[in-house]
């Protein structure tokens, strides 16, 4: 991986292809690496980048207050890139958002697959994984916590392990790990994204859901949907709330014809 290391932070990133740039912004439990089986494909007509959040993979924790859309805006300017297309995972799709609405001048499109709502009024099944998670992490159990997140966000609340496939929980294990040991330190520092209205973005918008994923999620994407003026929903029938590591080939479809040149 490459470097972007100033007075601001460290961010580790990759580029590859060659056309139109498009950045992949992964999920909060994971990193980079989610992106393998589609940055691939992606970088045979774009020129494909994919970072680690700050506190996320290869990417350093922060030591005081940063901003996840700065963060951006600085490995972007450091790239020589003045417009992109954005495809963000969960919370790498909230990133993209915000990113948009502060920075809509250099944004060409916008991919959202599953990004949380600020401010949502949480189910109980939600309530229960936020606690089961907190619980783990209180005792020091930190495999305990790993597991809790692997159900919630690979496995999902409508399908059984026996139907997802066992290498893809042992990619995920490490992510979801470093994000835990890290989240402290990004909730002290994050400075938080943009209260704008989402009815202000004016670029193409491919909503993205997982007809398997925690219905919270499923009801936030097509508020989504409703409220940005230029979306279009597409829903992966087969997969969970990482649609990228679930569906990769039809993901794939959709932005094929989707993306611009």
């Amino acid at each position: 991986m490459l470097t972007l290391a100033d007075d601001l932070g460290h961010l580790s990133y990759t580029v590859t292809g060659d056309g139109s740039p498009v950045v992949l912004l992964h999920a909060g439990v994971a990193d980079h690496r989610m992106w393998d089986a589609v940055a691939p494909a992606l970088a045979e007509r774009h020129t494909v980048i994919c970072y680690d959040l700050r506190g996320f993979g290869a990417s350093a924790p922060p030591t005081g207050p940063f901003s996840e859309v700065e963060d951006l805006r600085r490995l972007l300017d450091h790239l020589g890139h003045e417009r992109v297309q954005l495809v963000g995972a969960s919370w790498g799709g909230r990133v993209a958002v915000d990113f948009t609405l502060t920075h809509p001048d250099r944004v060409r499109s916008l991919t959202v697959l599953a990004p949380p709502w600020p401010g949502y009024d949480w189910s109980a099944e939600m309530i229960a994984y936020d606690e089961a998670e907190t619980e783990a992490l209180a005792a020091g159990d930190l495999d305990t916590a790993v597991g809790v997140n692997l159900d919630m966000w690979l496995r999902g609340p409508n399908r059984d392990w026996d139907d997802v496939a066992p290498e893809l929980a042992d990619r995920l294990r490490g992510p979801v790990r470093t994000s835990l040991v890290n989240q402290d330190a990004l909730a002290k520092h994050s400075r938080g994204g943009s209260d704008g209205d989402i009815a202000a973005i004016a670029v193409p918008t491919l909503v993205g859901i997982g007809r398997l994923d925690v219905a919270d999620f499923q009801d936030i994407a097509r508020r989504y949907a409703a409220g940005i003026p230029a979306a279009t929903v597409v829903e992966f029938p087969d997969a969970a709330h990482l649609i990228a590591v679930d569906a990769p080939t039809e993901l794939l479809a959709a932005l094929r014809a989707f993306l611009l040149n």
